[in-house]
């Protein structure tokens, strides 16, 4: 689904316009991006949470040229389901055997 159908589906089912939709999905993830760059995360009841985590220096090896390499460290965007998405999703994994 791109954002346009997601636009689309997530209007029809609120009662919005597709624009007021499209306005207020905006405002959420740049609210979210505020909030990570505080280093905050961000949770949703059903869903997960998002947080921002750092990840250390760690030495690669080149695999064309067998290099070893030093990767600095950086922050990343981690998400962690939770319980209720975990089950829906392990529930349908199951019933698909």
């Amino acid at each position: 689904m791109n954002n346009k159908e997601f636009i689309a589906e997530l209007s029809q089912r609120s009662g919005y316009t597709q624009a007021d939709t499209q306005k207020l999905i905006s405002t959420i993830i740049d609210e979210m991006g505020r909030n990570f760059d505080e280093g905050n995360s961000v949770s949703f009841s059903h869903f997960g949470t998002f947080e921002v985590r750092k990840r250390l220096e760690r030495m690669v090896i080149n695999p064309s040229t067998g290099k070893r390499m030093l990767v600095p460290p950086k922050l990343v965007l981690n998400f962690k389901p939770n319980i209720y998405i975990k089950d829906k999703l392990k529930n349908k994994e199951q019933g698909d055997e």
